[in-house]
């Protein structure tokens, strides 16, 4: 016992110390915590050489991180999950699982006789990683963008394709149909049970104890080693327990809670975890790094033939069948806890688990660097990939609401960038002055946006608002009234202040209308050549403040009647 808490003593301050350099270089902590593994562990310094220790922090690291994931499953999301992601995600799934047993076997991995490392390098090269992906999104303010919705989308299915490995995997060895149907039937009867208590019992008890934090959080660690312990009896595994307990947990009313109070043990533990991996690579040789690069460069390729394909079919367009793949492009922290279990079962082979190691840090680094400049990338790509012969959704004529004539199609208001604002505005002009559609313009990248106002017969260019062709096309030299309605925040490749300074150069007789975020800006706009700026946070206010009225009054209910009578009237293109 005190060998283990000498050994979390250690894993914690390496980890520690190795977290802080990663955080001041920029880099993914997870590599840090990799590395903080690998110098303590039997293969570098050797300061932790129990095995025991090793398997106990990686289990419970383990145990913990499927929870967690579990918690964060969407089954709402999951269930209005639209045909586009549906799409991309079993494109994605299926094609990236054929594509790695045929070259995994290839090039000479095992595959059956109680080898299997075809089998889970293929499975763990077809899911993503959650953890970099989302930080990225976030940070780039892309979660709500069309390419942000797929993406998570697409992780969101990799989650339950990699549940229904887990079911099947203990059964590998004497894999036949009676026992994949038996092991299914032990994960709906795990789930059916989760499902069942967590809907008619747990909602009870957590009310009771609502209040008091420490029973809550107990009651959640409690309700997960539980079905744990009930998967681990129905021959499944803990940890898939564990995953199984997390989902159902997130259907009911305290899930948001439970996931606030449980995210700081999550993360000790989830440290732990990838401490113990790294203490388990060994000192790589030649052969090892030689297949890590090979399943590196196997999950790029794979990831953009097989999310790109099936969204370009779909007529997403090159750029929103672009960003996914790249967003998509590395190896998950949940491929790991498959490889580890395959280890665990002598399913794989030590070095080609150690190979898929080293390959997860080698992309977790690059993915990171691309994705925050997945726009640059894509700009650059969308040039060479139409003169090899692929197709943009402004090839050609859709009809003269879809594209301008030949004199560039110019409209007396052109809406620069397609969002909430605008829609919102469209709708106001159709409720109101419906004869002034014709008289509008929009320019966007978004396919969504662009088929939706084309079959509504309003005039709009595909392209890229930064781009001077697609300005010129889309007749910005003759506008009267040009509207920037996209924000900064979600802008690429340029700000409002630029676009304004950009689009006055090319009209100088138009009448510019900009959007500022921050009340610095609209000085900075004006001075550029806005004739008006926008600032939605006054509008906001004033709702806000007509409605604490209304609240004082006691009028709230007649207010929100008012507003429900007029949203349902309207026609938005974006919800």
């Amino acid at each position: 016992m005190h060998e283990l808490i000498r050994d979390i003593t250690l894993c914690i301050l390496f980890a520690w110390g190795l977290g802080l350099a990663a955080h001041f270089s920029r880099q993914p902590l997870i590599l840090a915590y990799l590395l903080a593994g690998f110098f303590i562990g039997p293969f570098g310094m050797a300061w932790v050489k129990s095995q025991d220790s090793i398997q106990t922090i990686s289990e419970l690291g383990l145990i913990f991180m499927l929870f967690m994931i579990g918690l964060e499953i969407d089954l709402k999301k999951i269930v209005r999950a639209g045909r586009v992601i549906l799409f991309a995600a079993g494109g994605q799934l299926i094609g990236g699982c054929i594509l790695g047993v045929l070259f995994f076997v290839a090039i000479g991995l095992s595959l059956g006789h109680g080898g299997f490392d075809a089998l889970y390098l293929c499975v763990a090269c077809a899911l993503s990683s959650t953890v970099i992906i989302v930080k990225v999104l976030y940070e780039k303010r892309e979660l709500d963008t069309l390419p942000g919705r797929i993406t998570l989308g697409v992780l969101v299915l990799q989650d339950i394709f990699a549940i229904l490995f887990l079911a099947v995997q203990p059964s590998l060895d004497n894999l036949q149909v009676t026992i994949i149907l038996l092991s299914i039937a032990r994960v709906g009867a795990l789930v059916a049970t989760a499902l069942i208590l967590s809907r008619y019992v747990l909602p009870y008890l957590f009310h009771q104890i609502a209040r008091r934090p420490e029973l809550v959080l107990l009651g959640a660690l409690a309700w997960c080693f539980l079905i744990g312990e009930i998967a681990e009896r129905l021959h499944l595994s803990r940890e898939m327990g564990s995953l199984v307990a997390g989902v159902s947990l997130s259907t009911f009313p305290y899930a948001l809670d439970v996931t606030a109070k449980v995210t700081t043990l999550r993360d000790f533990f989830i440290t732990l975890f990838f401490v113990a991996l790294g203490m388990t690579i060994p000192v790589p040789n030649g052969s090892v790094i030689g297949l890590a690069l090979v399943i590196a460069a196997f999950t790029v390729v794979s990831r953009i033939v097989t999310t790109f394909l099936p969204l370009y079919v779909m007529k997403q367009g090159l750029r929103a069948s672009l960003l996914p793949a790249l967003n998509l492009a590395q190896i998950s922290e949940f491929s790991l806890v498959v490889i580890q279990t395959g280890v665990v079962a002598g399913h794989i082979q030590t070095q080609t688990a150690s190979a898929a190691s080293f390959a997860f840090v080698l992309l977790a680094v690059l993915s990171t660097f691309v994705m925050v400049r997945s726009d640059q990338i894509t700009r650059l790509a969308i040039g060479p990939l139409k003169r090899i012969g692929f197709r943009d959704l402004d090839h050609g004529e859709t009809g003269g609401a879809a594209h301008g004539d030949g004199h560039g199609g110019s409209r007396r208001i052109l809406i620069l960038g397609f969002f909430r604002a605008a829609s919102a505005l469209l709708s106001e002009i159709d409720r109101q002055n419906k004869a002034l559609l014709d008289q509008i313009g929009v320019v966007d990248f978004n396919p969504v946006v662009f088929s939706t106002l084309a079959t509504r017969g309003v005039h709009v260019t595909y392209g890229d608002i930064s781009n001077v062709d697609t300005l010129l096309h889309a007749g910005v030299g003759s506008a009267e009234i040009i509207i920037l309605s996209v924000p900064d925040s979600l802008l690429k490749g340029a700000n409002n202040e630029k676009l304004v300074r950009h689009v006055r150069s090319l009209n100088p007789a138009a009448k510019i209308i900009s959007t500022a975020d921050l009340l610095s800006d609209v000085a900075d706009q004006y001075a550029a050549g806005a004739d008006y700026v926008t600032v939605t946070r006054l509008s906001d206010a004033h709702e806000l403040f007509e409605a604490i009225e209304a609240a004082d009054q006691g009028l709230l209910a007649e207010k929100r009647a008012k507003t429900d009578a007029r949203l349902s009237e309207r026609r938005e293109v974006l919800p």
